[in-house]
């Protein structure tokens, strides 16, 4: 099993870097930059790091981000965890026409994720407050959409 791990502070530049890093991580895996299953998990990272930072706040503490992958294995393990285990993502319903939350600036990134996961899902987090949301990305899944 190979591990990045990074602790970052929860706040939008920390996001940011998180986001940056497991793309250049995702590049010395063998996934270059432009590939779709180097977007995908670029894109998830930007989106649970983002919502760590937005939503799973603590002031003075970090968020963390590791990915995992077993080698000879075309998944990638993405998780991002945040120190407020009481707040707990929330998937909102699609947005139709007329309805007030489709003008909504946000609340959709979960769906995102959800459609772009092979599965995601939530988890204490271990040995600490808080929680992890994860995402699993198989290569194979996403280069054949």
């Amino acid at each position: 099993m190979t591990t990045f791990a990074l602790r970052f502070t929860a706040t939008p530049r920390g996001a940011r870097l998180a986001r940056r890093l497991a793309s250049q991580q995702m590049d010395a895996w063998g996934w270059p930059y432009g590939t779709p299953v180097h977007d995908t998990v670029e894109l998830i990272v930007a989106e649970l790091a983002a919502n760590a930072v937005t939503h799973g706040r603590v002031p003075g503490r970090d968020a963390e981000l590791r990915l995992s992958r077993r080698d000879g294995d075309d998944q990638v393990r993405i998780e991002v965890h945040d120190t407020r285990g009481e707040r707990l993502p929330v998937v909102r319903e699609a947005c139709t026409d007329g309805d007030p939350a489709a003008e909504a600036d946000g609340g959709r990134g979960l769906v995102l994720v959800a459609a772009l996961a092979k599965e995601w899902g939530v988890a204490p987090r271990p040995g600490a407050p808080g929680k992890g949301v994860w995402a699993v990305v198989a290569a194979a899944a996403v280069e054949g959409k």
